[in-house]
């Protein structure tokens, strides 16, 4: 049975390459489309659960839009769902991504402006100039010193990780404002060009198994929980024990897993 947060078909449409294998009123080639909002959910349904969240720049293919919502695929890591239809812009070109963990955008290239909007780590926006120490894009004013090259990987997956530090726990999130532990893995692992799907089930597989002691970089598996290790004896993670992104003792989590009935770690993964 196909997985329906990986199989771009609703019954009504479906995408063109689907033909054959899954039944729908309509096959289609989709549209281009990139997210126009800061962040915006990714839903199992129109008005339903939010799965995962989309950020500023992110490109998608719209199979259909329907009653206010978009039927979508995302192009980072093949995620399907609904996206609110005035979330979503026309495809860009996104020059740099917001490589601290949260920036602002402003009208004028001057901090003490009203900012327009915030932008979480991972959001992507088109540089089309300067201005001191500000970058201009169509949208407005971002600070240089908070972007980077989308083309630039980083290094270090657990470093990226500590940014988000502090960050509010939030089930299916994956901006800074809001963060579940898929979502952690998973913008620590895209920042550093490692592709990454977007649930903790899916991450899994992510990899090779490792033997012996976790190393940085690392990943632990529980029972639908990931942590990223950081060091023989610590992780980071997004965690419902502190609606926080925390760092921790390895063993620390290991027993509280343990002690909740959720079961020892499934899995040792080396991406």
């Amino acid at each position: 049975m196909s997985d329906r947060r990986l199989t771009p078909a609703n019954g009504r449409v479906a995408a063109a390459h689907l033909r054959g294998q899954v039944a729908a009123e309509r096959f289609v080639e989709g549209e281009a489309a990139g997210v126009a909002a800061p962040v915006a959910d990714l839903l199992a349904a129109p008005e339903g659960a939010r799965d995962r969240q989309l950020l500023l720049g992110e490109a998608v293919t719209v199979y259909e839009r329907r009653g206010g919502w978009a039927f979508v695929q995302a192009a980072k890591d093949g995620y399907v769902g609904y996206l609110a239809e005035a979330a979503l812009g026309p495809p860009g070109r996104p020059t740099h991504r917001v490589a601290a963990r949260a920036t602002h955008l402003y009208p004028a290239p001057d901090m003490k402006t009203r900012e327009r909007m915030s932008l979480s780590h991972g959001a992507q926006v088109t540089v089309t100039g300067e201005a001191g120490r500000f970058a201009e894009t169509p949208l407005g004013f971002v600070p240089r010193v908070h972007l980077a090259p989308v083309e630039r990987a980083e290094a270090d997956p657990v470093a990226v990780a500590e940014r988000f530090l502090g960050a509010p726990y939030l089930w299916g999130g994956n901006s800074a404002f809001g963060i579940d532990c898929s979502g952690l893995v998973q913008a620590a692992l895209a920042a550093c060009g490692i592709a990454c799907p977007g649930d903790t089930d899916m991450q899994e597989s992510l990899g090779a198994a490792a033997q012996g002691p976790p190393r940085r970089g690392d990943l632990l598996f529980w029972k639908g929980h990931v942590a990223l290790v950081r060091d023989a004896e610590t992780l980071i993670h997004a965690n419902a024990h502190h609606m926080a992104v925390t760092v921790e003792e390895i063993a620390a989590v290991t027993d509280r897993i343990a002690a909740a009935g959720e079961g020892p770690v499934t899995a040792h993964r080396r991406p």
